[in-house]
C-alpha cells in the first residue's frame, strides 16, 4: 500500500507516458473530426500502401492533398510528429532536444520497414494481388511490423551500444497507448455502421463473440499456466492475442497488467504468422466441410483468423469460393466476417478493464496487503483504457445519430488511422530495440510457439467452428 508522501510524489496524470500517450491520440482523433465539418485537418498524412512500384509506395491520405506526393506527405507526418512527442518529452520531463534527434532516426528506421513490408510480394492476399505479381505470401501489411520487430531486434543484438543510443526515443509504451486511443474511434464508428445495416448479424455476432471469448480466454491461459509453466503475464498475453485480435489484444492486454513489453510484441509476431497459416488454409478447408452454410463459413473466418487484414481477405476469399458470380451474396457473407472481427476488436477495451481491475487488486497489489486505496487504483490503472472508451463512445454515437456526416466521419477515422498505423510501426521496432535475443529465448520462444499452435490447431478453430454454426447455422444470405 502506498503511503500518503508516495502519492504525494506522483506526477499528475498527464505527466506520465500512460496520460501523454490519451493526449497524443486524443489530439489526432479531434483533427481527424475535422472531416466531418468540412474541413479536412489530416489529409496531409502519409498512407502507406501494398505496391508493385515504389513510386506509388506512400501517397497523403486526403484527395486535397494530392499536390504534397508521397515524399511531401511523409515529411508532413514526421514533422508533426516531431513536434508533438518532442513537446510530449517535455511534459514528462524528458529532454526534447535529445528525444527529437534520435527520433528522427527512429522514424526513418521504422517507416523504412513498414513501407517494405507493403511490397506486394509479401503483403498481397492472394485474391487482391495487383497486375504482374503472380504470386505473393499474403502477409498483408502487417508485414511491416515484423520487419520493424526484425531489424530492431538485429541493432540490439549486434550493436547493443547503438540500440542504446536510441533508448530516449524508444518509448513503445507511448507509442502503442496513443495507438489504442485512435484505435477507439475507428472501431466506434465501425460497430455504428454494422448496427445500422444488419442488426440482427451484428446481434449474432455479438453473442458468438461473447460465448466465444468467454471459452477461448480461460482455456489457453489455463493451458499457457498449467502445461507450459509461463507465468501470469506471458499466460494473459497469450491469451487475449489467440482469443480476440492478435495484435492489438495482446499489446492492449500487455499494458493493461503492465507486462514488460516484450512479451506482447512476441506474442503479437506469432499471431502474424499464424494468421497467414489460417488464411491460407480455412478458406478452403469451409467450403469442404460447410458445403451449404455460407454465412456459417464466413463467421468462422472472423472467429478463428486473428489479425484483422487477414480475416477480411478470408471472409473475401471463402465468399468467392461461395457466390463467385453473385456480389451481393458475397458482401453478405464478408458483412458477416466483418461483424464477428469487429465485435472481437470491441471486446479489447472490456476485457483491458477486467484484467487492469483483476491485476490491481488480486494479482500484483502494492506490498502491505489489505485493499488498494482508490488514489493507488488510479495511479496504477491504464489512462490509455479511458481514452479508448472515449473515442469509441463518441464515434459509435455520432455514426449512430449523425448519419448526414457518415462521409465526413469516414474520412476522419480513416485519417486518424494513418497514425495508429505509424504508432504500431514505432512500437514493434522501439520494442525490437529493447530486447536481448538470448534472454528471449530463455523466456522460451520455442514454448511460446508449441502453446499457440495447440490452442490453435487442438481448440480455438474447432469451438469457433462449432459456435459459427451454433449462431449462424442455416442462416443464408437474402435472396438464397
Amino acid at each position: 500500500m502506498g503511503s500518503d508522501g508516495e502519492a504525494g510524489r506522483r506526477p499528475a496524470w498527464y505527466r506520465t507516458e500512460d496520460g501523454l500517450a490519451v493526449l497524443v491520440g486524443l489530439l489526432v482523433v479531434a483533427l481527424g473530426l475535422g472531416s466531418a465539418a468540412g474541413f479536412d485537418l489530416l489529409g496531409w498524412a502519409a498512407v502507406v500502401k501494398e505496391w508493385a512500384d515504389p513510386a506509388k509506395a506512400v501517397a497523403p491520405a486526403g484527395k486535397s492533398y494530392a499536390w504534397l506526393g508521397g515524399w511531401g506527405a511523409l515529411a508532413a507526418t514526421f514533422l508533426f510528429l516531431l513536434v508533438v512527442l518532442s513537446a510530449g518529452a517535455k511534459l514528462v520531463g524528458a529532454s526534447p532536444v535529445q528525444f527529437a534527434g534520435r527520433f528522427a532516426v527512429l522514424f526513418a528506421a521504422a517507416y523504412g520497414c513498414w513501407v517494405a513490408g507493403h511490397w506486394a510480394y509479401l503483403a498481397a492476399a492472394p485474391n487482391k494481388r495487383p497486375a504482374g505479381v503472380g504470386w505473393s505470401l499474403g502477409l498483408t501489411g502487417e508485414a511491416g511490423y515484423l520487419l520493424a520487430l526484425t531489424a530492431g531486434l538485429l541493432i540490439a543484438n549486434l550493436a547493443p551500444r547503438a540500440a542504446g543510443w536510441f533508448r530516449p526515443a524508444a518509448r513503445s509504451e507511448l507509442y502503442i497507448k496513443a495507438a489504442i486511443v485512435i484505435y477507439g474511434a475507428v472501431l466506434g464508428l465501425k460497430a455504428a455502421e454494422e448496427s445500422g445495416r444488419a442488426g440482427a448479424v451484428l446481434f449474432r455476432g455479438l453473442a458468438a463473440i461473447v460465448e466465444a471469448y468467454l471459452v477461448y480466454w480461460a482455456v489457453v491461459y489455463l493451458l499457457a499456466r498449467t502445461l507450459f509453466r509461463f507465468s501470469r503475464e506471458w499466460a494473459a498475453c497469450l491469451a487475449s492475442g489467440i482469443s480476440i485480435c492478435g495484435v492489438t489484444a495482446a499489446i492492449t492486454t500487455g499494458a493493461a497488467i503492465r507486462a514488460r513489453p516484450v512479451v506482447p510484441v512476441m506474442v503479437s509476431s506469432l499471431v502474424v504468422v499464424f494468421a497467414v497459416l489460417e488464411m491460407l488454409v480455412l478458406p478452403g478447408l469451409a467450403r469442404v466441410l460447410l458445403p451449404n452454410e455460407p454465412m456459417v463459413a464466413a463467421a468462422w473466418m472472423g472467429l478463428a483468423v486473428k489479425t484483422d487484414g487477414a480475416a477480411f481477405a478470408s471472409g473475401e476469399i471463402v465468399g468467392g469460393m461461395y457466390y463467385p458470380d453473385d456480389k451481393d451474396a458475397r458482401q453478405w457473407m464478408a458483412l458477416t466476417t466483418t461483424t464477428v472481427k469487429v465485435c472481437i476488436d470491441i471486446f479489447i477495451g472490456v476485457w483491458a478493464v477486467v484484467l487492469s481491475a483483476v491485476w490491481a487488486w488480486k494479482i500484483d497489489p502494492r506490498p502491505g496487503g489489505g485493499r488498494l486505496p482508490l488514489a493507488d487504483i488510479w495511479a496504477r490503472f491504464p489512462k490509455f483504457v479511458f481514452g479508448y472508451a472515449l473515442t469509441f463512445g463518441v464515434f459509435f454515437a455520432l455514426g449512430v445519430y449523425a448519419t448526414p456526416a457518415a462521409t465526413g466521419l469516414k474520412e476522419a477515422t480513416a485519417s486518424a488511422d494513418v497514425f495508429r498505423r505509424a504508432f504500431f510501426a514505432l512500437t514493434f521496432f522501439s520494442i525490437g530495440l529493447a530486447t536481448d535475443f538470448r534472454r528471449l529465448w530463455a523466456e522460451g520462444l520455442g514454448r511460446l510457439a508449441a502453446v499457440y499452435a495447440v490452442s490453435l490447431f487442438g481448440f480455438v478453430i474447432w469451438v469457433g467452428l462449432g459456435i459459427s454454426w451454433l449462431f449462424f447455422g442455416g442462416v443464408q444470405p437474402p435472396g438464397k
